[in-house]
């Protein structure tokens, strides 16, 4: 599909941001309860591991969505994402099904920020970007 070569830089910028939409919006459920979710009724900021993934989702998906020290957050919000699948899905920590599959523990998202992350931390965050570092 070589007509799209010409719009990389711009699709690059676009999945960025709108990962860093979604993972802000799963942080603002979580420590601002809006929209409110009953599975994060009961989460507060710096409390727990639920209230500590809540602010890193919130700053780190404000940060990637706005491409400011967006490799850094990107990196972060990563590992949180590969911790949430290893801690929340995948061991007995949650009332999920104990199955390393994805399909099975329904950690599939989780698998794919992580890695949509990483790519980012990798590659920078395009030409949409308060700063490009």
């Amino acid at each position: 599909m070589s007509f799209l070569d010409s719009y990389a830089p711009q699709i690059k910028s676009a999945l960025r941001i709108m990962a860093g939409l979604l993972f802000f919006s799963v942080g603002l459920a979580k420590i601002a309860h809006f929209p409110l979710v009953p599975m994060f009724a009961d989460a507060k900021p710096f409390v727990g591991l639920e209230g500590w993934a809540g602010m890193i989702e919130l700053v780190g998906g404000a940060l990637v969505v706005l491409g400011f020290f967006s490799r850094y957050a990107a990196f972060i919000c990563s590992g949180e994402m590969a911790i949430a699948y290893f801690l929340g899905h995948w061991a007995i920590v949650t009332p999920s099904p104990h199955s390393f599959y994805p399909v099975i523990n329904g950690g599939s998202t989780a698998i794919l920020y992580s890695f949509v992350f990483l790519y980012f931390a990798a590659s920078g965050p395009g030409i949409w970007a308060l700063n490009q570092k």
